[in-house]
């Protein structure tokens, strides 16, 4: 390719609203261009980065013996009422309806569209295990679209759905994905942890997602210091252990104390002059669900922090949102002074209050406090709901844990028998009887990932793409497109490398060397031939862009030190 024929226009300027360097860096760099709120269009250099990831996932998907498919991108309303994810999925499910008042979807995930795929096709336990995945553009109608390609709602994701016999089955198929995925991300040069994660709307008994490390990252990924323990979780997952809780004895004589207007646990803990670990906090929540809305308490320990999807799953709630001082009269309860004794209204308890004493929590009246509290032989629904947090133990090892940033790049699940059983999708055992398949299902978002290798490699000038991820390798830079020695050597070394099958452009627009050169800068390919002034001398410059080095290299010897490289 030709910089002078190919459509690329870079831009000083950022978006008003980009914030992260992917976004910036993407649109000056003329690799996207925004349509929509939330929707993006590829141009040539970003089409070409697309397809170098989307062949990177193929290749090493295909390697693993799953089978490419492809699904419609609208789907019946009928299939996901079946599943009951209709109404669960929320918002973000864009649903309209066609001419003939028919119901569809627009497809976020596939997990109804590829069980009625199979369902009636694969009837015996001789076909199975089957693996059909597909790389397809998704549709989610995000409420607050932004940062660019990493959190739109339009994007292109590799979907991918696994049936099995038994669980044992399902769980090898679980590993092997789990394999496969790290081994893209290693070809895209990327540092990520795989963790464990919640499962949330796809639904399953267990998950684990993919995370880049970045500091710019939306999640908070907690890790163990300890690097050969090697556990990893998201911190709406992460479990810390309850056995690294030490405090001093204090002595409390049960019963009601005078509170006067202290609501907060800093104020209790200082009126007290104890640590906030002594002391219980109450969260209240109103709880949505299908069809009703009730306010749910949930105590936690007072220097720790409720971990909101942690407590959506224990009470089992499609929603959770803050609750106002009339809400909470209305069944009862006074702000800042509840606690788990003698109330009407839904409780659970963190399980690091399980069996402590003497606490100190609300007294269920104005103004007071029940001091010498005890969580010993109380039949109460406990449940994990506190955050865990840097300097706790971890759960593996008990070495301290550490909070660090990441990126979900993929999500991988085992779901069970849950959409099997729903859609009535079934084959014959080696019985002759009828059994619902086991499910798994992996999630890759390869437009994501294109941000994503950004938000890892940059620098304050622009792109650093990585090897496999690149739109070209090699930029070849005439400095002075009107000297002719210039302009013969670098065409000569041009044809040269593209006979040899190299991914090479060649920078001969009639511009300033430095207009050039901040091009590749921002565009970041991995490597720019510097045709110029020491051509003279026989010589040319090779640049890092990782690094910014340079270096001269003989003429004659370019073609074979790229060919290596």
């Amino acid at each position: 390719m030709r910089f002078s024929k190919l459509f690329v226009p870079t831009t000083k300027e950022a978006p008003k609203d980009a914030v992260l360097p992917s976004h910036i860096y993407l649109v000056r760099g003329g690799f996207i261009s925004q349509i929509g709120s939330g929707i993006y269009n590829f141009l040539p250099l970003g089409k070409l980065v697309l397809d170098r990831i989307r062949s990177i996932v193929k290749e090493e998907l295909d390697r693993a013996g799953a089978q490419e498919v492809q699904l419609g991108f609208v789907t019946p309303a009928s299939l996901w009422e079946e599943s009951g994810r209709y109404q669960k999925f929320g918002k973000e499910l864009l649903r309209f309806k066609d001419r003939k008042n028919n119901e569809f979807v627009l497809g976020p995930t596939h997990e109804e569209a590829m069980v009625d795929l199979v369902r009636n096709r694969v009837k015996s336990y001789k076909a199975l295990p089957l693996n059909l995945y597909q790389i397809n553009t998704k549709f989610r109608d995000e409420a607050r679209p932004r940062y660019g390609l990493l959190r739109g709602r339009e994007f292109l994701m590799k979907d991918g759905y696994s049936f099995h016999a038994d669980e044992e089955d399902m769980k090898r198929e679980f590993a092997l994905m789990e394999q496969t995925y790290s081994k893209i991300l290693d070809r895209l040069g990327l540092d990520f942890r795989v963790v464990e994660a919640d499962s949330g709307a796809i639904g399953g008994s267990g998950s684990r997602e993919l995370m880049v490390l970045a500091d710019n990252g939306e999640d908070d990924i907690v890790i163990c210091s300890n690097e050969s323990c090697g556990y990893a979780a998201n911190i709406e997952a992460a479990k810390s252990l309850n056995e690294g809780i030490v405090d001093d004895e204090v002595e409390m004589t049960p019963g009601l104390f005078a509170t006067p207007d202290i609501k907060t646990i800093e104020d209790l803990a200082d009126f007290f002059k104890i640590p906030a670990s002594y002391l219980v906090k109450a969260v209240a929540k109103k709880a949505i669900y299908d069809d009703r809305e009730e306010v749910v308490l949930f105590f936690v320990r007072g220097d720790d922090e409720l971990q909101e999807v942690k407590a959506q799953n224990a009470c089992g709630a499609l929603e959770l949102v803050d609750t106002d001082e009339s809400e909470l009269e209305a069944v009862g309860l006074i702000a800042g002074f509840i606690g788990p004794m003698e109330i009407k209204v839904p409780f659970y308890v963190d399980e690091r209050l399980r069996d402590r004493e003497p606490m100190i929590c609300g007294g269920n009246q104005k103004d007071y406090h029940f001091v010498g509290f005890s969580f010993k032989d109380k039949a109460f629904e406990y449940a994990d709901l506190a955050s865990a947090k840097a300097g706790d133990q971890c759960v593996k090892c008990g070495c301290e844990l550490e909070i660090t940033k990441g990126i979900e790049v993929g999500h991988i699940f085992q779901l069970g028998d849950g959409y099997s059983k729903a859609l009535n999708a079934t084959f014959l055992d080696q019985n002759g009887k009828a059994q619902p398949f086991i499910m798994g299902t992996y999630g890759i978002g390869v437009s994501r990932l294109v941000a994503v290798v950004i938000e890892q490699h940059h620098d304050e000038k622009g792109c650093k793409w990585t090897w496999e991820s690149a739109p070209y390798h090699f930029d070849i830079i005439i400095s002075n497109i009107k000297d002719e020695e210039q302009s013969a050597f670098g065409e000569a070394l041009y044809q040269q490398m593209s006979e040899a099958g190299m991914r090479v452009i060649l920078d001969d627009r009639s511009e300033r060397f430095g207009f050039k050169m901040g091009d590749f800068e921002l565009i970041g390919f991995p490597y720019a031939v510097i045709v110029g002034k020491g051509l003279k001398e026989g010589t040319v410059e090779l640049v890092d862009r990782a690094t910014l080095q340079k270096r001269s290299v003989p003429k004659d010897e370019i073609f074979q030190q790229l060919k290596e490289l």
